[in-house]
């Protein structure tokens, strides 16, 4: 759900051609609908615009407010107020927009994240949540380690969560950013509804620039999916409460499929016999674990021959280290698709758990 950030499931940064493209249409608006509504000159394809403008009088928003009324019985007055609040933000557009960095390698990659610090704060949090963590431990078989280091990765235990309005947030990219626009907006629906069902505020929710909320960085589609009133409270509040972030984020690993007691991942070697083709790339396990023994790959650890398996290549200044990833890191990497990411996730969550034990 980050990159750390790396942003949520299915978002993909704009090629740079596109970026270009939409960087010399801006001038505080980007589109010709919003440039034309308000009245303003078009001249020399650049646009202008209020940068208060809302998006009560914004045709797309008015599609979703009809859908909405229609489908959900939501009052249209309500709905028209929170469009007229809903404020479009430069910022946002610039974020989602800037070119993505070129992929930083694993010796780099993971000292953003396994650092001593991010360790000791994720035992602290750990002791202090104890008695949350063993409860959603229990109930869904996820270790509580790995939930706390889920939330160390994604906003550093809660407190880097995003700053931006998600109401803006997400009327910015659905009603003002054509290429993700049918996502987003799908993403504003959930968020409306969310706060209906939840009894909370759509105006004064925060998030990151692309909308994903709370201590585990949930978008509001996954809000909806898993995120679960962990005290009883009548309140899913992932925002300000640690025991429903906790309960949330296991729910979520539990229901991608995590299985309880078995390994993660098995440190490997590789020999002169292994071909560079077995490292595709690729996320789901796919191949037996037999097979690659044939082909010259050891595992650091007992693993049933049968068991299929991702073979991971991680760059260190000098060489490689080589992993092979079982179901259950697969599994991390439903929360965000990448190898790294989930390998830094594993990693976080053994230091915290060895740190709590000592």
């Amino acid at each position: 759900m980050s990159d750390n950030k790396q942003l949520s499931p299915g978002f993909r940064h704009p090629s740079s051609s596109a970026t270009a493209r939409l960087t010399g249409l801006r001038c505080c608006r980007t589109t010709a609908a919003r440039a034309l509504r308000t009245g303003l000159a078009v001249g020399a394809g650049l646009f202008a615009a209020a940068a208060s403008a809302s998006y009560s009088d914004d045709p797309a928003a008015l599609a979703l407010v009809d859908s909405l009324v229609e489908e959900h019985g939501f009052s249209r007055e309500e709905l028209l107020a929170v469009m007229d609040d809903a404020t479009y933000q430069q910022s946002i557009i610039d974020a989602i927009t800037r070119p993505a960095e070129k992929s930083k390698p694993w010796y780099e990659y993971r000292a953003i994240f396994l650092t001593e610090k991010r360790e000791r704060e994720g035992i602290a949090f750990f002791r202090e949540h104890r008695e949350a963590l063993s409860r959603a431990q229990a109930e869904t078989g996820v270790p509580a380690e790995l939930i706390v280091a889920i939330m160390g990765v994604e906003t550093y235990y809660g407190r880097i969560a995003g700053s931006y309005r998600v109401i803006d947030a997400l009327s910015t990219l659905a009603f003002d950013y054509p290429r993700r626009s049918p996502f987003f907006t799908k993403e504003l629906r959930n968020f409306l509804l969310l706060t209906r069902e939840q009894g909370m505020d759509p105006l004064t929710l925060k998030g990151s620039y692309a909308g994903a909320m709370g201590y585990g960085q949930f978008m509001p589609s996954s809000f909806r999916s898993y995120a679960v009133d962990f005290d009883g409270d009548g309140v899913a509040d992932i925002w300000n409460n640690p025991e429903d972030a906790i309960g949330s984020v296991a729910n979520y690993i539990a229901r991608h499929g995590w299985r309880a007691g078995e390994p993660v991942v098995s440190a490997a070697t590789i020999s002169d016999a292994t071909p560079e083709a077995i490292f595709t790339g690729k996320l789901k396990p796919a191949v037996a674990a037999v097979d690659l023994q044939a082909q010259g790959v050891s595992f650091a650890q007992h693993v049933d021959p049968q068991a299929l398996v991702t073979p991971l290549a991680f760059e260190l200044e000098q060489g490689h280290e080589y992993w092979m990833g079982l179901h259950n890191f697969y599994v991390i990497t439903r929360y965000n698709h990448s190898a790294m990411y989930a390998m830094s996730v594993y990693q976080l969550s053994q230091r915290i758990a060895a740190g709590v034990a000592g």
